[in-house]
């Protein structure tokens, strides 16, 4: 029996062993898991719909612990592995016990990123009692039993992870202020005025976004007795909680010190496989491939598909994602996709643009060469799934290009109903129209549980609904 240990229980070691067994009905594999976190498996994705109480933390358990003894996997959470012994094939955790592998899978994800600035940390290096990250359950739980004495709130950082903590909090009547050091909000995935059209929507919500602005000291002594953040411009932020929120940096310290090759975080080739030892593997935010590390759900389960097929003695090979970004935050619709600040007059490039920055819409379609080759769609998201469906599969634009962004003025528009069979409906599982259809479901909730659709990210909730509604007469739950 070939014996695979898997470092990490996030999202990628989770799914990656839910693929694997799929692919071992004669249980050639003894599959063991050590987690760092004490919790089940979960939606990190949903975090923030458990701070802002739309969601309980039960309610984002993806892997119930029970299907673990079902299948015959050991699972041991609270586990942390402080080495890896390479030659003797085995590793060795912080309590002393060393736990052997033929095949080792890292999944170790990735840790929040601490900027230094003055009074978020206490000599001992520890957080202070009224900063948080925002990455983990444990995290999250942590804000929430805080809250009650919370009223003003400053976000560090106003990237994807930010803005859903920010909207989460603003949502509980928090008064929420982000900084952030660039000039528009998710500059990496917009452009100046899909920034602007942000920034002005999100202040309607309660979210006031600070850009172009800079933190250099967590203070005492605020007006009343409070705590304050003072930027760089000598502006004082009223805080009783600071959340840093200013990116993340792969976990490959482990892989590192066992002598494996490291970027960013661990390089591995198409099959996810250490380029320096053939039986240590990394999946997700811990690993690079091509130059890329990618710090999204759909990628880190397109890893774990490929590297159990590969295990199983599959063909499978990665060749990289198509990353779409969707900013799960109550009130917001946004999808960033590919390149998406061009030249709108540069050789080669068409771009669709509209903007009606009062109702929080702006779109823009980028086209190079007849294909979509990248997109901002914030509000309005009547056609963001044909315009999703096109960067997908580099398929042809329609040649009326008005109807990638305004619905009805072409058949090629988002219509879920219509879609045809091979059609991609949820990215993050890769679940087409043809696999919900033959699901035979009646619910979204049954068809999760068949076929993982809507598990993700939950953008795809309204289609699925809307594919099931066009099955039948009577109204689908969504």
């Amino acid at each position: 029996m070939t014996r695979v240990l898997v470092v990490g229980h996030g999202m990628a070691g989770a799914r990656f062993v839910q693929e694997l067994r799929t692919r071992d009905p004669g249980r050639r594999f003894e599959l063991t898991v050590l987690g760092a976190e004490p919790e089940a498996a979960y939606n990190r994705v949903l975090l923030s719909s458990v701070l802002a109480g739309s969601l309980a933390p039960a309610e984002i358990e993806t892997v119930p612990s029970a299907w673990y003894a079902a299948e015959d996997v050991e699972l041991r959470t609270g586990v942390t592995v402080a080495a890896i012994d390479r030659r003797r094939r085995r590793v060795l955790t912080t309590a002393g016990e060393h736990v052997p592998y033929d095949h080792l899978v890292l999944a170790t994800g990735s840790r929040p990123w601490v900027p230094p600035i003055e009074g978020l940390t206490g000599d001992d290096g520890e957080l202070d009692r009224d900063v948080a990250v925002f990455r983990t359950l444990g995290d999250c739980r942590a804000m929430l039993a805080r809250l009650h004495r919370v009223r003003h709130a400053v976000v560090l950082g106003g990237g994807l992870l930010g803005l859903e903590a920010a909207r989460g909090l603003a949502g509980r009547g928090i008064a929420v202020e982000v900084v952030h050091p660039a000039d528009r909000p998710m500059e990496r995935q917009l452009d100046l005025d899909a920034g602007r059209v942000l920034a002005r929507t999100l202040r309607s919500l309660g979210v006031h976004v600070r850009l172009n602005a800079g933190a250099v000291r967590f203070t005492d002594g605020w007006g009343g007795g409070g705590r304050g953040l003072r930027l760089e411009d000598g502006t004082r932020l009223p805080a009783d909680l600071v959340v840093v929120a200013c990116g993340v940096r792969p976990n490959s310290a482990l892989a590192a010190a066992a002598g494996l090759e490291t970027g960013r975080a661990v390089v591995v080739d198409d099959t996810m496989t250490s380029v320096t030892d053939p039986a240590i593997h990394a999946i997700g935010e811990c690993a690079q491939h091509d130059g890329q590390v990618y710090g999204l759900v759909a990628p880190a389960w397109e890893q774990a598909a490929v590297l159990a097929d590969v295990l199983s003695g599959g063909p499978a090979r990665y060749g990289g994602s198509a990353v779409v970004t969707r900013l799960k935050a109550a009130g917001v619709d946004l999808a960033a996709m590919g390149e998406t600040d061009v030249d709108d007059f540069a050789d080669g490039v068409e771009v669709l643009r509209f903007a009606d920055p009062a109702r929080g819409t702006y779109q823009k379609v980028v086209i190079r060469d007849d294909r979509v080759t990248g997109a901002i769609m914030l509000g309005g998201p009547e056609t963001v799934g044909a315009v999703t469906q096109l960067f997908d599969r580099a398929a042809p634009a329609p040649a009326d290009r008005r109807a990638l962004i305004f619905p009805g003025v072409a058949a090629s528009s988002a219509d879920a109903a219509d879609a045809p069979d091979d059609q991609t409906i949820c990215r993050c599982n890769g679940v087409t129209a043809g696999r919900i259809r033959a699901a035979g479901a009646g619910t979204v909730a049954e068809v999760a549980a068949t076929t993982r659709a809507t598990t993700g990210c939950g953008g795809c909730r309204a289609d699925v609904a809307a594919l099931l509604a066009s099955r039948s007469t009577v109204e689908v739950p969504a």
